[in-house]
């Protein structure tokens, strides 16, 4: 651990813990593509708009998993920092078992309020039997969802990169394989792909709990599992909270939005839903490598923030952007060039090719603003000021997302739609850049 946060070259310590993050997300994102080819074997629109419909009520299960995973490896980075290692284990053993508490508890709501879900996230009655499907065995398989999502925060936060990045991987190919068998074997199709991703996150959680178990009998006093070690308090519990919520917020706005987005593009038929749904997946390329070189990133400030170092965690959250906004600029390109050939891979119908190669071009826009984005909102997060990046996300989403759907449909229709997502991002990332120099300086 001390080896990754005291690595004296700040690009390759940015390696260290922002390459396996990255690699978890890729293999995140490979499932995801995977579970949208899977089920357009079954050639029907309506399946892949459900599996889209879907897609923000996981986000928002997995939401409630950084409340615990992200808030928690805030603290905990932060803690060490101060070399407080005793209040670091602590604060660990709580987060596990209040993820598995508040899995449960969205087991039972999730089942209880089944349809009325459905309908909110814009299912109709091409698709409301599919997007149901899959919503039974998502909240079936919540609890494991929860704690596989925050486990890999929290692993990073002590120094675990590795054991973080293998339960990821695990899960994501456990899940490919069950997807092929569920949906292309048994020809289960929304169901199917649905119970895959839950037997994948059961099967990361089973493995993150064997490194928690073999980890403690090895006397590593960071990650204590046994309920002995439950001894919250109220201190403990709204420094992880008051970091979580916001943060787990941000997600839940990010849904919010992209249920509006989905209910907006249902007008215009699934088959639009269908064709934004695969640009979209596409488009997650960028947007998860982002994201996991972000959070790969930000124990790493916020043990640079513990300990005082503040020129090594301003030099660390520069480069970081450097390399994100390259790294989007890269996607854009290849995006804008192979749009065709990609959508290809999912579609069979011509008119559908054209229409998602062209939502490809629109949406890939915003890919270099990513790297500001994302860094930003780790950065804000790991220093505990996450009440920050949910008011910027609150600026996205309600001030200027939603509207922008609302009035760029009214102007342009569907074209309208898909471009609400790149002239935000890029707003968003100039307001989140002023926020970051006022706040360093």
């Amino acid at each position: 651990m001390a080896s990754v946060y005291e690595e004296k070259n700040i690009s390759k310590a940015i390696m260290r813990v922002g390459l396996p993050a990255m690699l978890g997300q890729f293999t995140t994102l490979i499932y995801n593509i995977a579970d949208t080819f899977f089920v357009s074997l079954t050639k029907e629109p309506a399946t892949i708009a459900a599996v889209t419909l879907c897609a923000p009520i996981l986000l928002i299960i997995m939401s409630i998993a950084c409340v615990f995973g992200m808030g928690g490896s805030s603290v905990i980075a932060r803690l060490l920092g101060e070399e407080k290692k005793e209040e670091s284990g602590t604060t660990m053993n709580f987060c596990v078992y209040a993820m598995a508490i508040s899995g449960i508890a969205t087991l039972i709501l999730g089942l209880v309020f089944l349809q009325p879900l459905a309908q909110i996230s814009g299912a109709d009655a091409d698709n409301i039997a599919y997007t149901c499907d899959y919503l039974q065995w998502i909240f079936i398989g919540a609890p494991f969802i929860m704690l596989a999502n925050g486990f890999v925060h929290l692993f990073r936060s002590v120094g675990l990169i590795k054991e973080g990045t293998i339960g990821l991987i695990l899960g994501n190919v456990i899940n490919m394989i069950l997807d092929y068998i569920f949906i292309a074997i048994f020809e289960w199709g929304t169901a199917g792909a649905a119970l895959a991703t839950s037997l994948g996150f059961v099967c990361a959680t089973i493995y993150y709990i064997i490194c928690m178990i073999r980890e403690e009998h090895s006397g590593n006093q960071l990650v204590p599992l046994s309920p002995k070690r439950f001894s919250p308090n109220k201190t403990m519990i709204g420094r992880v909270v008051s970091i979580g919520i916001p943060g787990a917020l941000i997600t839940v706005l990010i849904s919010v939005s992209n249920i509006v987005l989905n209910n907006y593009i249902g007008i215009y038929g699934s088959d639009a839903v269908a064709s934004y749904g695969i640009a979209y997946k596409l488009d997650m390329i960028p947007i998860l490598l982002s994201v996991g070189l972000s959070q790969g990133v930000a124990p790493l400030v916020g043990y640079y923030y513990g300990g005082n170092q503040k020129k090594r965690m301003s030099d660390t959250v520069k480069y970081t952007v450097l390399y994100g906004v390259i790294l989007g600029a890269l996607f854009t390109a290849v995006f804008v060039l192979l749009g065709r050939p990609l959508a290809s891979v999912f579609l069979q119908d011509n008119l559908l090719i054209e229409q998602t190669a062209y939502f490809l071009r629109i949406l890939c826009l915003s890919a270099p603003m990513l790297g500001i984005i994302n860094m930003m909102t780790s950065y804000f997060q790991a220093l505990g000021k996450a009440v920050k990046s949910l008011v910027i996300t609150l600026l996205r989403n309600a001030v200027l997302f939603i509207p922008g759907v609302i009035v760029l449909n009214a102007l342009w229709q569907l074209n309208g739609v898909i471009a609400a997502q790149p002239a935000v991002e890029t707003v968003l990332a100039l307001i989140r850049m002023v926020m970051y120099i006022r706040d360093s300086r």
